[in-house]
């Protein structure tokens, strides 16, 4: 019996050492590099600079655009556009990826602009809100931001704009004051003042996703109109609202009335432009009154 359990371990032995050795599977390929081409022609319209907006048009291979790395819609036949804030950079990285990997990219040179800023040095920027003013500015934040969650389907971008009034431009875009050494908030929109009651008009097309009937701490009332694309209006201080949320308005179409509901020293329209989280000037989008 021992020499039996002897010879099959040395069996086994034998058999293993005939075995085939086990050779690990082969290591995959690195992936190629993608293929990168600078300065591609993204055939840009408009002056890259602080508080402007481009118009773009990108190819049918291409399947994904990025500006600064974040992700930016496009249409179908390929026009795109994209903002630039009012403290924007001195260069932003617009990059389109292809269907075969390759990456077109174009560097920006955004200019400066020199804004208008007035300093007062004996001037407190203002007193402490109190907290029902706080509760309250709350949930007025919220509906504003929940109406820039909208993304409508409007083709309101594509038109050049008109101006909703016309009148004494009386706030410029970008302005800013500094109160005893402590900058306060950029003026964010154009002002035009007319007198209470004077009809506004919608600059383009779009669809109304805020219309605050009860005026708001200090906006007073807001209307709010997306022209797609990311891009949108603010209409504020309004004396009465003419359409309501969802309504597709049409450029050139009565949507409100100058007032000055909210904080505001004198009848006047203040219009905003904002794409995505960046505030545009209106006046270049608008163009010359005259």
């Amino acid at each position: 019996m021992l020499r039996s359990v002897a010879s099959l371990i040395l069996l086994a032995a034998a058999l293993a050492g005939c075995a085939p050795a086990i050779v690990p599977p082969a290591a995959a390929p690195p992936p190629a590099a993608a293929r990168i081409i600078d300065d591609a022609d993204f055939g840009l319209i408009g002056l890259p600079q602080q508080g402007a907006l481009l118009f773009g048009q990108v190819e049918p291979e291409v399947v994904a655009l990025r500006l600064d790395g974040a992700p930016i819609a496009f249409a179908s036949d390929g026009r795109f556009l994209i903002g630039f804030g009012r403290d924007q950079g001195p260069a932003a990285i617009l990059e389109a990826t292809c269907v075969d990997g390759t990456i077109l990219r174009r560097r920006i040179v955004v200019a400066p602009r020199a804004w208008q800023i007035e300093s007062l040095p004996t001037l407190p920027r203002g007193t402490t809100p109190t907290p029902e003013f706080l509760a309250r500015r709350k949930l007025e934040l919220e509906q504003i931001a929940a109406a820039r969650a909208v993304d409508s389907d409007s083709q309101g971008w594509r038109q050049h704009f008109v101006w909703p009034a016309r009148g004494r431009i009386s706030g410029v875009f970008g302005s800013q004051r500094i109160y005893a050494g402590e900058p306060g908030a950029f003026h964010s929109g154009t002002d035009i003042a007319r007198p209470e009651g004077t009809p506004i008009v919608a600059p383009a097309d779009g669809v109304v996703i805020l219309a605050a009937q009860v005026p708001f701490t200090l906006e007073g009332r807001l209307l709010m109109i997306d022209h797609g694309l990311g891009l949108n209006s603010a209409f504020l201080h309004l004396s009465r609202i003419d359409v309501t949320v969802g309504q597709a308005v049409r450029q050139g179409q009565v949507i409100g009335a100058i007032g000055m509901t909210g904080r505001a020293t004198g009848p006047h329209l203040h219009w905003s432009l904002r794409w995505r989280d960046a505030r545009i000037d209106p006046a270049p989008v608008a163009g010359s009154m005259e």
